[in-house]
């Protein structure tokens, strides 16, 4: 899979996004089986937290997001695949998050967010879609790069959700909500792992990879004009 890139002062050149997500998929996958092997362990909590959500364990894969959306934009922008405006990516990529967690709010359990109306669920992920397609609308090159990465993060955790519920571990990653019941395996499977990892997580990085790639465009012009004023 690959993006064409374009710019005023170089010839056309393709980037690879299998080949731009490899490592940092890679360190992710490291990351995640870190986690679940410190979970199993009972390391310390603080880093290895088994509660319900993961409890801002520190060792994690969330933060990455905000990591290599900054390492893919620029790497994007040295090939000359630039956004037309670093503003604009971060305001789309905030509107996106909003839309994102207001859609996991309303896709949670009613036992766990005590709202229900008919069809929440469905305007929830209406919601989700929506908020991390508002970053293509940006930079559509690194929303693309953040898509694929995404999957590449959240695929490895969905399989490992899946084997830690149907076996029940004792790890954060077969715990639902509190206090919500679940009929069957598979249901709990699809809406604590699936739903979550394939559609949340996704979007989420998404817009959190757009939010820091955008700001670090906006710090690069700054510097970049503030150079030029000196020159």
């Amino acid at each position: 899979m690959a993006v064409s890139s374009h710019s005023s002062n170089s010839p056309s050149t393709r980037i690879n996004i299998t080949q731009l997500i490899l490592i940092p998929s890679v360190i992710t996958l490291a990351i995640t089986l870190l986690r679940l092997v410190g979970e199993l362990q009972h390391w310390p909590t603080v880093l290895f937290s088994r509660s319900a959500g993961g409890g801002g364990a520190i060792i994690g894969i969330t933060w990455l997001a905000f990591v290599f959306g900054v390492y893919f934009a620029l790497k994007l922008a040295s090939a000359g695949e630039a956004p037309a405006s670093a503003g604009g990516t971060i305001g789309f990529a905030i509107l996106g998050l909003v839309l994102v967690f207001g859609g996991t709010v309303l896709v949670a359990p009613a036992e766990a967010t005590h709202i229900t109306f008919p069809g929440k669920e469905i305007v929830g992920l209406v919601l989700m879609v929506g908020g991390a397609a508002l970053p293509f609308l940006a930079w559509r090159a690194l929303s693309k790069v953040l898509l694929a990465y995404g999957y590449a993060a959240r695929i490895p955790v969905l399989i490992i959700m899946y084997f830690s519920i149907k076996g029940n571990w004792d790890t954060h990653y077969s715990l639902g909500p509190p206090g919500v019941e679940f009929s069957s395996v598979w249901s709990k499977f699809l809406l604590i792992a699936v739903l979550p990892q394939m559609i949340f997580w996704v979007a989420f990085t998404i817009c959190a990879g757009s939010l820091a790639g955008g700001i670090a465009m906006l710090a690069t012009r700054r510097r970049k004009d503030t150079a030029e004023q000196a020159a």
